[in-house]
């Protein structure tokens, strides 16, 4: 199932900011991380805008496209948003490491190229 318009908007905030945060902490230590307020509220604000565009993608879209996890990824900006004072920078350092590589290689199948100016 391609995207509409809409989803295919929603799909691109979502790999720009999965990209982001993987530029954010190349070559970064956990130590680093963990130790600059700078760069992992960026992070964190980065992962909430995948949630929250990731909240915004369809419904028969997300049936479409089961692989990527929604319910997860909704839930997690949710933490961030809600919860934040019981955020574990070890969980999102493994979310960094473990999960977004893969995660922006499914969006980067999912999205379509964009348009092309006359």
């Amino acid at each position: 199932m391609q995207p509409d318009q809409r989803d295919a908007s929603y799909l691109w905030d979502m790999l720009e900011a999965v990209r982001q945060i993987l530029d954010f902490t190349r070559g970064v230590t956990f130590a680093d991380y963990s130790q600059s307020p700078m760069l992992y509220l960026a992070v964190e604000r980065a992962i909430q805008i995948v949630g929250e565009a990731a909240n915004r993608v369809s419904p028969q879209f997300q049936l479409a496209h089961s692989e990527i996890p929604w319910r997860k990824i909704v839930a997690q900006r949710n933490v961030l948003v809600h919860e934040y004072g019981d955020v574990d920078p070890a969980l999102i350092w493994d979310l960094i490491r473990e999960h977004l590589p893969r995660l922006a290689d499914q969006l980067e199948d999912l999205v379509p190229p964009p348009p092309q100016d006359p």
